[in-house]
């Protein structure tokens, strides 16, 4: 029987695919095939959440309509048969209205760069409509749930403070008092008129319905697609799946055939294979059911993870096992990828490919079993049978469903269970270096008080092995013996020898420590208190990890100004709404011109080697490519060059010799971005690593062997004092301390991309997400061997960049356009994420020696340092880090300063600007002495700081002129401030009293200066007056989420109202900014150093004083018959007057003002669970001296932004040294040390890390 179109809605609007490649995700379609941009590809893997949308499904037997949100970059399109699709410019737009989600982002400020907020607003759609649906509280959605509802979802911008604060607004529950600032009121409102303030949200109207053509449609039909156009088969029923699992190939293996039902599985095991035929078996009753009885829940394989957490969260209360495994199952990765993927999907994968899941740990503690059927024969496995037995993705085997027994205590016996996780985020969207889940059935013994192990159930999984497994020797060492610290250290003893991480495993020891930190964690409480409690809380300081995150608070303080109106004002964000929606124009969201072709690059995976040819698998080429091209297709007139700096220039591909892993070989052109892609994975890179030596790898062998940038003198920091003299007046020394500090990835939201367009006499139109469009420019004429006013390189916005959108975008701009050259096509280039960050390079990674000498009192008397950085390959921009590093170390008194820095090469990628490139480690390298002298001298940390605070003079001594006058350093009366508001002498206390009470959880708090050099640069800015009014801006500076638009937005405002004639006061909404055009702004620079903004906001004051002026004699005259001017009047009457209304400046900053110093003191308080490493962030305090802000409310997303930014630095760059951190590293010699020490638990000392503030 013939089956039937492709149809479904988006938006409301019906698409009919007639045929379509199976594999082809919705994503795909919705950027190729429709007019709809909201929905972003970052990282392609079903993580980011920038391409969430809602999914509508509607049964016609109930008739009602299911809705959720899913990943449409892993959804197939073939899967979407009779469904409706939303996206944020779905929900409202500029043309028919913005949503009140939408409104609401752009009011509380929650939106930067832009790229991941349309996903954001989707995710809270997703949840306001749940709520509206829910029978059992309908249009009730919790904070709670309003913050979870962006769990999964990523932002690099803003520090999820203002979306969190969004989010919230819609909660029936939150005190709308506690949200942050925002747009709609002001402080001291009533609640009521707050409220009335707000941008109403009325689910009756603010909510999609489903299409009721497609209700028609699904009603009438049988909704089975056609295979021969498809090659998508639907069966409905077992029977029927074996039926053509039999007839379709014979043998044992399922060749080209692929069942689905989410498709999650390919955001973690990417197909790198044509399959020529998708089953999809979600529409199979047998596997789609969940059953409950007296024995446990039996669920079917293909019933999605969020529904299976739905059905074990309705289970009563005395099925709590039910419930801890539900809100487990919770942190399995997020809710869009769980309302796709399937339970028995997950099990499968676990199973086959030793993915590491939760869900089969949880399942196997539980004593969980499966259902599989293969040629008509059914058979049950117990989950740890079953995770032995012998892969069954690539067999005609098929996982039908899962039961999990229930589990009861008796009056006599107690059940506990406990499951465990330790990821880089606890609430998800992150999979686990590790898990845990413990069932055991204790009693009491009556002769000795203790507790009775009567059965246990101990399961681990992810941490290195093949997959889930249950400790047996401990379980059957703990059958039958009374819990007591002996037989807790015996069992811990035993388990260190069960959990062996395989030979390639990253962290192992670490691993190991936190296994045998949760079995600690989970049997220690029984022995302290000799009772248990069922509901499976903790005492003793312990931390129950099924409890809730606290719901985020704030205290912020804004300081608005109308002196310079609107300069001053927090003004929304200009173009927020658009963001939201979706509607904001990035490079990629520009429509492909016809016969555009797309580029994926090769690159090497060695570090140094000759490189003898390059093809493809089989010496066939694939489908769809073109052209690959190389070194040799530059023209003849050109260079290789692939970026520019200040420091020189680096190659575009390798020639010959690939000099660095990671570095461009060879740019593979095709009709679509999939094919270029899939080209890149059968690539063949010929190598030959004779005769070409060895590569240099380390920084140490890069000083053995003279492997070195020199840096000119201008970038050599110059040493403070006389370190011979500061070491011989110092009571105490520490000599040869070394650091080591890794590298960062930038993880900008949209990866790096271009599109390049031939246009006539030889030119190229060029559109790049870049910092940089001028040196852009300079690098595609160079390369091309044509003038640069042959090149035009515009650039709207940047979806996120943080320095790796400066020299790092140079290349695929380069790449894109000369292939937009060598072929006479239009060439758009998305580089995919894994390529992205092998080739970003990211921060550099340090080595540091130092040897400090200090008072008794802690008064610092000299420091001498030797760093060498890891600059990889190029030069890109190393040659800054010394100065920068300096500049940020110096900001305590050292006495004197003597260092010995070398930029080493290696044959790693190039390592470029990252967020405060260097002032970052320079700061990490300051405190880490601080808090060495602290320690060996046994005194206050914060003691020390305050000691070594500069003086006026010796901030003169170490910052020169850039110290500025005496009242201009605020950085003593910061720190003053700082411990008043943030309460920290007081707090300093309870953390001690903290740590003397709490044996297994202590506390830190710590409070750090910051000292930043603020240098401006040269800005060009142009003005121009339209017939009407309006007003036209341009600008050198790149909008990249930081307001810089808005901003001078509000001083072209401000600057042209300076006429003070009617209107003139209302400018702000008649003034765009236009994207940056390196034929029309000449002499533009970069967007970098945290200065761009205010720059050109001086560049366009100039250009409007100038204009005021010419418009000034016009405004005399017509007052000279009128009583007053409007500012139409004034333009219409100046135009006709040929008066010249476009200005144009090129501002330079004074010597006075070029360079200043910016201050800043920052405190926060953590908890440490020393069992489980489990840490929380309790607070922290900021005090920034920013003087007064140009938008108060820009300035702040980007100090909230900036919080969490560096616990990610921190987090990142210093993970390699986890496994160092001793609180991290549970060992068997502190357990036993702590567990049968005779003195007073109470008494015990804090470790040396929590007196120092971690």
């Amino acid at each position: 029987m013939a089956g039937d179109d492709l149809v479904f809605a988006v938006n409301g609007e019906k698409f009919e695919v007639l045929s379509v490649n199976p594999s082809t995700t919705l994503l795909e379609f919705l950027r190729s095939n429709t007019c709809f941009k909201s929905v972003k590809l970052s990282c392609g893997e079903g993580g980011c959440g920038a391409c969430i949308v809602i999914l509508s499904k509607y049964d016609p037997v109930l008739d009602q309509v299911e809705e959720y949100s899913i990943n449409s970059c892993l959804t197939l399109l073939c899967s979407l048969n009779g469904c409706s699709i939303t996206t944020s410019d779905g929900l409202g737009n500029t043309e028919k209205g913005f949503h009140p989600i939408h409104k609401r982002f752009a009011g509380f400020h929650a939106s930067q760069c832009g790229f991941c907020t349309p996903g954001m607003c989707i995710s809270l759609y997703s949840a306001l409509s749940k709520a509206h649906n829910s029978q059992s509280s309908p249009d009730y959605l919790t904070a709670l749930a309003a913050e979870k509802s962006i769990a999964g979802n990523l932002c690099r911008c803003t520090g999820y403070r203002p979306i969190a604060d969004a989010c919230k607004s819609f909660a029936s529950d939150v005190d709308i008092e506690d949200l942050g600032f925002n747009s709609f009121w002001r402080k001291g409102e009533s609640r009521e008129e707050m409220l009335k303030k707000l941008p109403p949200y009325n689910p009756d109207k603010d909510l999609v319905t489903f299409p009721d053509f497609l209700k028609e449609k699904i009603k009438c039909q049988h909704n089975v697609l056609d295979q021969t156009r498809y090659h998508w088969s639907t069966p409905g029923s077992v029977a029927e799946l074996q039926e053509i699992l039999a007839t379709t190939n014979p043998g044992k293996d399922r060749g080209l055939i692929k069942l689905v039902v989410g498709n999650t599985g390919t955001g973690y095991y990417k197909e790198e294979k044509q399959y020529g035929r998708y089953i999809d078996i979600s529409h199979i009753p047998e596997m789609s059911m969940i059953k409950k009885d007296d024995r446990g829940i039996e669920i079917g394989a293909v019933v999605t993870i969020s529904k299976v957490i739905d059905a074990l969260m309705e289970e009563n209360t005395s099925a709590y096992v039910f419930k801890k495994i539900g809100v487990h199952m919770e942190k399995v990765a997020n809710h869009f990828i769980r309302n796709s993927g399937s339970i028995g999907g997950n099990l499968v994968m676990a199973q086959s490919k030793s993915f590491p899941s939760d869900i089969t740990t949880l399942l196997l503690a539980a004593d969980a079993s499966v259902h599989m059927i293969n040629a008509g024969r059914q058979k049950k496995l117990r989950m740890g049978e079953y995770l032995v037995s012998p892969p069954i993705l690539d067999t005609k085997t098929v996982l039908l469903k899962v039961h999990i027994p229930r589990w009861i205590a008796s009056s006599t016996t107690g059940l506990l269970f406990e499951t465990y996780r330790a990821a880089l985020r606890p609430i998800g969207s992150a999979l686990p270096y590790i898990n845990a889940a413990f069932l055991a059935v204790v009693s009491h013994d009556a002769s000795s008080s203790g507790i009775i192990v009567d059965k246990c159930r101990l399961a681990f999984g992810s941490y290195g092995g093949y997959h889930s497994i249950r400790a047996r020797e401990v379980e059957d060492f703990l059958t039958g013996k009374i819990l007591s610290h002996s037989v807790l250290y015996e069992a811990v003893r035993l388990l260190k020898g069960i959990i062996v991480p395989s030979i390639d495993t990253s962290y192992s020891e670490y691993k190991k420590s936190l296994a045998v930190g949760f079995l600690f964690d989970f049997l220690y409480p029984l022995i302290e208190s000799g009772s248990w409690d069922s509901e499976g809380k903790h005492i003793d300081g312990h931390v129950d990890p099924t409890i809730c995150l606290p719901l985020l608070s704030s205290a912020q303080q804004v300081f608005e100004s109308k002196e310079f109106h609107p300069v001053g004002e927090a003004i929304i964000k200009f173009g927020a709404e658009m963001q939201a929606s979706g509607e904001a124009v990035y490079v990629d969201d520009i429509p492909s011109l016809p016969h555009c072709l797309h580029g994926a690059f090769i690159y090497s995976t060695k570090p140094l080697a000759w490189i003898k040819s390059v093809g493809f698998s089989g010496n066939v080429t694939p489908i769809g490519v073109l052209a690959v091209i190389t070194f040799k297709d530059i023209p003849e007139v050109g260079q290789n060059i692939g970026y520019i700096t200040m420091f020189g220039t680096g190659l575009l591909f390798a020639d010959e010799v690939t000099i660095s892993a990671g570095q461009i070989i060879a740019l593979v052109v095709a009709d679509t971005q999939k094919h270029a892609d899939m080209a890149t994975h059968l690539a063949v890179v010929e190598y030959d690593s004779r005769n070409i030596g060895t590569p240099v790898l380390s920084v140490e062998d890069a000083v053995k062997r003279s492997s070195l940038f020199e840096v000119p003198p201008e970038y050599q920091p110059e040493p403070v004092g006389d370190i011979s003299k500061g070491m011989a007046e110092a009571d105490r020394k520490i000599r040869s301390v070394e650091l080591r500090l890794g590298s960062q990835y930038f993880f900008y939201m949209e990866t790096q991309t271009a599109l390049a367009l031939p246009d006539e006499d030889n030119c190229l139109v060029v559109y790049s997400s870049t910092q940089a469009p001028e040196f852009t420019q300079t690098v595609i004429a160079t390369c091309l061997g044509i003038p640069e006013h042959n090149v035009r390189v515009i650039t709207r916005r940047v979806g996120g960049g943080f320095g790796g959108k400066a020299i790092k975008s140079m290349p695929v701009a380069t790449a894109c356009a000369l292939a937009a050259k060598k072929m006479q096509r239009p060439v758009r280039i998305y580089v995919n994420r894994k390529t992205d960050m092998i080739m970003a390079g990211g921060r550099h990674p340090l080595k540091i020696t130092y040897s400090v000498g200090f008072r008794s009192d802690g008064k610092l008397t000299a420091l001498e340092l030797n760093l060498l950085i890891d600059a990889g390959i190029d030069v890109d921009v190393s040659l800054v880090m010394p100065q920068n590093i300096m500049n940020s170390l110096r900001k305590y008194d050292w006495g004197a300063l003597s260092f010995d820095i070398k930029v080493c090469k290696t044959n790693l990628p190039s390592r470029t600007s990252l967020r405060a490139p260097g002032e970052v480690q320079g700061s990490y390298i300051a405190e880490s002495i601080i808090e060495n002298v602290a320690s060996s001298l046994n005194m206050d940390v914060d003691v020390v700081r305050r000691i070594n605070l500069h003086t006026y003079e010796s901030l003169r001594k170490f910052y020169k002129q850039a110290a500025g006058e005496p009242d201009e350093y605020t950085l003593p009366l910061l720190w003053d401030k700082l411990e008043i508001s943030a309460d920290f002498r007081r707090r300093a206390e309870s953390v001690k009293e903290f740590n003397r009470c709490n044996i297994w959880r202590k506390r830190g708090i710590s409070r750090v200066p910051i000292i930043h050099l603020v240098i401006h640069r040269p800005t060009p800015g142009k003005v121009s007056i339209l017939n009407d009014g309006s007003v036209a801006v341009e600008v050198a500076g790149i909008e990249v989420g930081q307001g810089l638009w808005t901003k001078v937005q509000q001083m072209v405002a401000y600057g042209l109202g300076m006429i003070k004639c009617e209107g003139s006061d209302d400018l702000l909404e008649r003034i765009r900014l236009l994207q940056t055009d390196t034929l029309s702004m000449s002499q533009s620079s970069y967007t970098a150093g945290s200065t761009t903004s205010e720059n050109c906001c001086e560049a366009v004051r100039l250009c409007c004083g100038i204009l005021v002026e010419r418009l000034r004699p016009t405004m005399n005259q017509i007052l000279e018959n009128a009583r007053a001017v409007t500012w139409d009047m004034l333009i219409q009457q100046a135009n006709a007057q040929s008066v010249d209304l476009s200005a144009r400046t090129f501002y330079k900053p004074e010597s006075s003002s070029a360079e200043y110093l910016n201050y800043g003191v920052g405190a926060s308080e953590v908890e440490v669970d020393l069992v489980t490493g489990r840490t929380e962030i309790l607070r922290s305090d900021i005090i920034y001296d920013c003087g007064k802000s140009l938008n108060p409310a820009v300035d702040l997303g980007q100090v909230i932004r900036l919080i969490l930014v560096r616990i990610l630095d921190v987090h990142l760059m210093f993970y390699n040294r986890l496994v160092n951190w001793r609180f991290c590293l549970f060992s068997l010699r502190r357990l036993k040390e702590r567990l049968f020490k005779e003195s007073d638990f109470s008494c015990m000392r804090s470790t040396r890390q929590m007196k120092t503030g971690l």
